[in-house]
């Protein structure tokens, strides 16, 4: 059995009475991915309007006591904060992503392509415009609700996950409810209208700790649910029959995994804002680079999207200075061409 695990590139680990069935060449892979987001990290901390050494940044997050110049709340309040954010916006639209495309079985799958984007938009603009006082704090349940009630829309019409049918329909409510977020935006006061055009970008600029920790707060246990899902998830790609003759509850389980990518789109949009095109780009990116299980693919795609979204904030706060780009706009420039891709690859499946 040992063999046969080494030849298809699994090793096994054991401790006293545990084993652990573990493959080197996923974690050498994950490692270079998680080294690449710290070599980001370190680019987007030490660059900007003030550049400031690494020497410097590390007196500011070690030794604070010892910083007496601005370098200390640039560094802590402002370009850590919002760096961290990029990356776990990545990791939770990538795996909501892959999630999505699993139980749909469908590559174009994407929860901003079914309108959990533009409905948690539509809610969230709503607060913001109307109930100002409501504070920040509400956004993800806000948001959530939103993304909630679109998406049982868009599975009330499309009746089945698996058909190409249930995307377009994703795609057609998207552009309804775009329509109605238009209308907000020209019967606005122009004052808000600048603040909510940059909101809807997808700009980082106005992360803060405690919303850094609302997402993750909300995102952690719908990632913690995909992961518990996986094994399961896996057995019911075998298909309906195989998966219900062993023992898989397949109305339960497509009910928490469309439910739990819902959640993280919602939080992610409804902290930053419309960020598209990582959910269909990082679980695409995850299968050429790590392939496996479900496992596999939601620990890569977290990577790749963190990645994407990371390097896209430094893009645009870093070649354009000292204007900014929001992410969202420098992700869409590489998200539309990479889905019209896509788009050609199963032109003969619609």
């Amino acid at each position: 059995m040992s063999h046969l695990l080494r030849a298809v590139g699994w090793r096994v680990l054991r401790q006293g009475r545990w084993s652990v069935l573990l493959r080197p060449a996923l974690l050498a892979r994950l490692a270079f991915f998680l080294l690449l987001i710290f070599l980001l990290l370190i680019v987007g901390i030490t660059h900007g309007s003030l550049r400031i050494p690494v020497s410097g940044v590390a007196r500011a997050l070690f030794y604070p006591q010892e910083v007496h110049d601005p370098s200390l709340f640039i560094v802590t309040g402002v370009r850590l904060p919002r760096l961290l954010m990029a990356v776990a916006v990545g990791a939770m639209l990538g795996m909501a992503g892959a999630a999505m495309q699993s139980i749909t079985r469908n590559g174009l799958a994407d929860p901003g392509l079914l309108g959990v984007k533009e409905g948690a938009s539509i809610v969230v603009l709503t607060q913001i415009l109307f109930f100002p006082a409501a504070g920040m704090l509400w956004q993800p349940v806000t948001g959530m609700t939103g993304g909630l009630l679109v998406s049982a829309l868009v599975v009330v019409l499309g009746r089945d996950f698996s058909r190409p049918r249930f995307i377009l329909i994703g795609i057609g409510i998207s552009w309804i409810f775009a329509a109605a977020i238009g209308v907000f935006m020209t019967t606005a006061d122009v004052r808000q209208v600048q603040t909510v055009m940059l909101w809807m970008a997808g700009s980082l600029n106005a992360v803060s700790w405690p919303l850094l920790v609302i997402s993750l707060c909300w995102g952690i246990p719908a990632i913690l649910l995909l992961f518990l899902t996986a094994r399961a998830s896996d057995i019911a790609l075998l298909g309906n029959t195989a998966a219900t003759g062993l023992g898989v509850r397949l109305s339960q389980l497509t009910l928490l995994r469309f439910i739990a990518p819902v959640i993280l789109t919602a939080t992610c949009i409804s902290c930053v804002g419309s960020i598209g095109f990582v959910g269909l780009m990082a679980p695409h990116l995850s299968r050429m680079l790590f392939r496996g299980g479900q496992s596999a693919l939601l620990s890569g795609s977290a990577v790749c999207g963190g990645v994407l979204v990371l390097l896209a904030d430094n893009v645009g706060r870093l070649a354009f200075a000292p204007l900014q780009l929001p992410a969202g706009i420098v992700i869409s420039l590489l998200g539309g061409p990479f889905f019209l891709l896509l788009l050609w690859q199963r032109r003969d499946k619609f």
